[in-house]
């Protein structure tokens, strides 16, 4: 008598656990799939770290603490690339955007053949990034490209020579490639969202006199600044990580004048088979766009509670 009434106790609470439990169970598939795709490799790059691993020593995978991150201190090509790594972000990121604002605004106005011509801007996003970085280095190329020539006319350059040999100049030719293959990202968001905005409200601001300029700033900047602020803080971190453009162009030459942080780890990983040291540069770019991110997001919140 007791073990049944302690059975229909019992029945309801498993009843609820199993109702509260039921969501979890339908999603369990795929936190599964996501711990052992992203979790499982991001805990084992972190580990190694701190371990010394080298492939070819076979006598390596020892627990080293903190060496990696010491001689990382003192590796001057490490800091050459963090500065190569703010430049080359800072002036992709920004022409992209500049660009993809122009041509948004742009495709934004009805005329013939829009479609076309939208296809036509969206291409290159389609191109996958080797096969761009391939061709951007035959387009630098003096032999069989027509860049040099076309700048040597212009008055740019002193002789049809190959930028990306010149010390001074190389950093151009990954910057030149990745701003064409970004622009199409900054111009279909910014594009969706100006076709977002109310018309009416362009109408009522030019029944009060508002002009192009006054309306851009009044009206169509003000609603694309979410967009902006997301698009430029995603395109930042996938810069910031994206060499393959300059490990296709240049290899990080001439000089390491165009080695950045991503193709840093690159070289040390897959080169010098060091992926412990690897690991140590991979951890530290990881806090830094953790870092970054956290900061656009506080100054975005605080912007919005201001409001």
């Amino acid at each position: 008598m007791i073990s049944s009434t302690h059975r229909q106790d019992r029945r309801p609470l498993m009843q609820r656990l199993a109702h509260v439990a039921e969501p979890y169970l339908y999603s369990a598939p795929a936190l599964i799939l996501i711990v052992a795709v992203m979790l499982v490799p991001l805990v084992l790059g972190i580990s190694y770290a701190f371990r010394d691993i080298q492939l070819l020593n076979p006598f390596s995978g020892g627990f080293i603490g903190l060496d990696h991150f010491r001689a990382l201190g003192q590796d001057q090509d490490f800091f050459r690339a963090l500065k190569n790594t703010l430049w080359w972000t800072g002036a992709s990121v920004l022409l992209q955007f500049v660009f993809g604002l122009i041509l948004a605004l742009l495709l934004d106005k009805p005329f013939r053949g829009r479609g076309l011509v939208q296809a036509l801007v969206f291409l290159p996003w389609a191109v996958p990034s080797f096969l761009a970085g391939l061709n951007w280095a035959w387009l630098f190329n003096p032999v069989i490209g027509p860049l040099p020539h076309w700048l040597y006319a212009l008055g740019l350059l002193d002789q049809p020579n190959n930028i990306l040999s010149d010390p001074h100049l190389a950093m151009w030719g990954p910057i030149v490639a990745n701003v064409w293959w970004g622009i199409p990202f900054f111009a279909i968001t910014l594009l969706a969202a100006l076709q977002a905005i109310p018309r009416d409200l362009y109408e009522a601001a030019s029944i009060d006199g508002a002009g192009p300029v006054q309306r851009f700033l009044s009206i169509t900047l003000p609603f694309l600044a979410p967009t902006i602020a997301i698009t430029v803080l995603l395109r930042t971190v996938w810069v910031s990580n994206f060499a393959d453009l300059i490990i296709v162009m240049t290899n990080g030459g001439p000089a390491d004048r165009t080695q950045i942080v991503a193709s840093y780890i690159f070289t040390q990983a897959f080169k010098r088979l060091d992926f412990g040291y690897a690991s140590a540069i991979a951890l530290v770019l990881l806090v830094l766009l953790l870092a970054y991110s956290m900061l656009i997001v506080f100054l975005r919140q605080t912007l919005l509670n201001k409001d």
